[in-house]
């Protein structure tokens, strides 16, 4: 009986932490590789470097990313219709940045204006089935660790 009640006891802790690291299957999140680090959707915001957030308002975006219906006028190209994927791009390192997508802005976060209209600090071609356009906006973002691309074209 003593066994049963240690048992009972120590269940809701197990059940807390395997929520706590992202739930039963942690099935791969949206990643890119640059350079030597790789950036990463973050499984839980706690965990995060770096919270975005999206706005339909362009005045009020620190970021703008622009969806592009062609891949050779992006800067980022998000295609995932090979048969195979590169091996170790995204493997977790200790230079991974994680990014977490809020739904209300805070702080210095960024605050990304997605549109398929310019002018654009970043543009973005998005083809996935397991990336979505924000996910992408979000990475591509916290690439460039959250700060508007310098060397953006402004038309």
């Amino acid at each position: 009986m003593l066994r049963f009640k240690i048992l009972a006891s120590a269940f809701p802790l197990l059940i807390a932490a395997v929520f706590a690291r992202g739930g039963l299957s942690a099935g791969p999140r949206p990643c890119i590789a640059v350079g030597d680090t790789s950036v990463q959707i973050s499984s839980a915001p706690w965990h995060a470097d770096l919270h975005v957030s999206f706005t339909d308002d362009p005045a009020a975006a620190t970021v703008r990313v622009q969806l592009t219906d062609n891949a050779e006028a992006a800067d980022f190209t998000v295609v995932d219709d090979v048969d195979s994927a590169e091996s170790g791009a995204c493997a977790a390192n200790p230079a991974t940045q994680s990014v977490a997508i809020s739904d209300g802005p805070s702080g210095s976060a960024p605050v990304i204006y997605l549109s398929p209209d310019g002018p654009a600090d970043y543009r973005i071609f998005v083809r996935s089935r397991t990336f979505s356009a924000r996910e992408a906006a979000a990475l591509i973002v916290g690439a460039g660790g959250g700060h508007p691309n310098v060397a953006a074209a402004s038309l």
